[in-house]
Order: structure tokens, then sequence, then C-alpha cells
């Protein structure tokens, strides 16, 4: 089974958390047309904040890992969340939302 990891910043608003998640989501529908991932089993992982997130997405591209990312243009385009199809070591490390 294939799974989604949504990971998403915690220093948002629940309200903020859940549409920066359903963002990431739909980026990565848009730009993954031959997705791996079928509506399968989605998972939603926490960060910090803005600067562990992009940590994050340093090591996955330091890493070769494929992500989508969302960023919102009324928090001055800051990256709010990110997806990828691809399990991986660093993703084992979050914890869930």
């Amino acid at each position: 089974m294939k799974k989604l990891y949504v990971i998403v910043r915690k220093d948002l608003t629940t309200s903020q958390t859940a549409v920066q998640a359903g963002h990431a989501v739909a980026g990565y529908l848009l730009r993954s047309r031959l997705s791996r991932w079928q509506n399968q089993t989605l998972i939603y992982l926490g960060v910090k904040g803005l600067r562990q997130l992009e940590k994050l997405k340093y090591k996955f591209e330091q890493n070769g890992i494929k992500y989508t990312e969302f960023c919102e243009p009324d928090m001055n385009n800051e990256t709010t969340a990110i997806a990828t199809d691809i399990h991986n070591q660093f993703v084992e490390r979050l914890n869930l939302l």
C-alpha cells in the first residue's frame, strides 16, 4: 500500500494546519500525474516551524527525495507544508499531528 506523507508546520493554528495540508495534497496531485499514490493512506506529520521545514526540504534534496511544497501567499509565500510519496528515514523521525 502506498502512503502519502504530508508534513505541516505546527506553529500554525489548527485551521491553518488543516488548510495548508490540503494545499500540499492538492499540489502533489496536480504535479504528480503518474502518481504512485492512488488515494490510499495519508500520513500527517508535523515540524515545529519554518526553519525545521526548510531543513527537511534540504535533506530531501540532498538525498534525491522528490516532494511537493506549498507556499502560502498570505504568509509572504513561506513554505507551510510539503508532501512526498517516498518513505524515508527523515519522515520516520517525525511525530504524527
